[in-house]
Formats: structure tokens, sequence, C-alpha cells
């Protein structure tokens, strides 16, 4: 079982390089980091874990300036973003900034992305939400095309380009592995046609299983499956694993320097178990 970490890097929590640094040192694989733009004041949407919307929602780093400071002290960390607002992004600008991450890392860029729950927030880019899932799969078909034709040209619904030239391309080929968050038909669809793995978020191992089998169908092939944003728990990393998850990712509270420190050794000991 691969076991990496998940969580919201802000101005309020540990800064970034330190961050990376316990990472590696404690035997962590990977880490995926969540992302949001801004949160509008006003919001008819509700926060999907219920409730009032914690305040990390609205405090994060741009995931591409703190993973880039984290490959520059790391040799070995999986790098991702978890999730990335694809309907928030402009796919040409994006496409850069994953190649560069993938380049300066030495290939260990993950492109962990999804269609977003924030109407409010997609509205201010521009985003109808109503049509999100084909804007999701068109962007990310644009930026494969940039990352694999040497001159990469689309024409589609929402994204228009004659042939251009973009460097650098990334180093891992074809291109970094696109993780798909959501659950249901449509996002087991995008894995499909577009993704390489599934990032679930919710879900008990008993209820996960049969949702990775039906994932699975309908892709058509064995997808690899990885749990985020997961308590520490081996109980529980021992049901993932017999359902054939791939890799569970530790959800770690944003906070300072010393206890996250401390929280990491305490996952540490855990992750242990079953590297």
């Amino acid at each position: 079982m691969k076991i990496g970490v998940s969580t919201f890097v802000t101005d309020q929590g540990i800064r970034p390089a330190p961050l990376g640094r316990a990472l590696e040192e404690r035997g962590f694989e990977s880490l995926f980091i969540a992302e949001h733009s801004h949160i509008p004041v006003e919001r008819r949407t509700p926060y999907p874990g219920g409730g009032d919307l914690p305040e990390v929602y609205y405090r994060t780093l741009d995931p591409f300036v703190t993973l880039a400071a984290i490959a520059a002290v790391t040799e070995r960390l999986l790098l991702g973003t978890g999730i990335l607002l694809v309907v928030q992004r402009d796919p040409i600008t994006t496409a850069n900034e994953v190649a560069s991450l993938d380049l300066i890392s030495n290939g260990r860029a993950v492109f962990g992305v999804g269609a977003g729950w924030n109407r409010e927030e997609m509205e201010n880019h521009g985003t109808d939400p109503s049509t999100r899932g084909r804007l999701v799969n068109e962007r990310l078909r644009a930026i494969r095309e940039l990352w694999t034709k040497e001159k990469a040209e689309f024409h589609g619904e929402f994204v228009n380009f004659d042939p251009v030239f973009q460097w650098p391309k990334p180093v891992q080929r074809p291109h970094p592995p696109i993780y798909v968050g959501g659950a249901g038909d449509a996002a087991f669809r995008r894995i499909a046609e577009l993704g390489d793995a599934w990032l679930a978020n919710s879900g008990s191992p008993e209820e996960l299983g049969p949702q990775i089998k039906r994932m699975r169908e309908v892709a058509g092939r064995e997808v690899p499956v990885t749990m985020y944003a997961m308590p520490e728990d081996a109980k529980a990393i021992e049901g993932y694993q017999r359902v054939g998850v791939e890799r569970v990712l530790f959800y770690l509270p944003t906070m300072p320097e010393a206890e996250t420190l401390a929280r990491l050794d305490a996952m540490s000991q855990i992750a242990a178990r079953f590297r």
C-alpha cells in the first residue's frame, strides 16, 4: 500500500519547503494539495461537508507555486494536485504549469482534477456550472494535445486555438498521470476517456468496493484507485487494501510547523506498518 498525505497549504500553516522535507524524511510517498482560488462571501451552494465552510478553503496558496517550492527541497516525493479546479483555469496556462512542475521535479507531477462543487466560485471565473462537465473534458483534451504534440491545435465548444508551440513538454511520457476526482458514471466516463487513476474522496471500504467495481466496468480496464483525505486508521487501511485501493492519503489538518511535525510523526508510525 502506498501512503501519502493530502492537505490544504495556507498562509496560516506550515510553509511548503519544511512540509515537503518533513514528508520525505518520514517516508511518505506523495503529497496532494487542494486548490480554491477564492470563496465568494455570499453563497447559495452548501458546503458538501455540512455546516460552515472551513477557513482553509479561502486561504489556500497557489498549488503550482507551492509544489514548485516543495520540488526544490525533495527528491522522491510525488507532487499532486488534489484537486485542481480545471473549470476555473485557462487550459493553455495550466498545461504549461503542470509541464513546468514535471520538469523541475524530474517527473514527479501528478495531475489530480475535478469538476468542483462551488457554483458561485465557478461563476466568478466565467464558468456556467450547468456545462462544467463538458468544459472539464474539453480542457483536459486540449491540455493533452499541448503536452504531446509539437504543433498543438484544438477546436471545440469551449476551447479553440490554431496550431501553437508550447514547451516545456512533460518529462513523463506520454504525460503526467491524470487522477480524476468525483463519483458516479459521469466521473467514471471521464476516467474511461481521459484519466489514468480514480481519486476517490468518500466511502468506507465496504461502500467503496462496489464503486470501484462499477468504475472499472465503465472504464473497461483496471484503473488504479487512490483514497483521498482519510484518517490515519490502520483498520481502515487494511479494508481499503482488501477492496483494491492502491494508495491512501492521510488528511493532514492545516497547522503551524511544530504541530504539523508532531502529527506527521504519529502518522508515519502507522504508515510504517504498511510499507
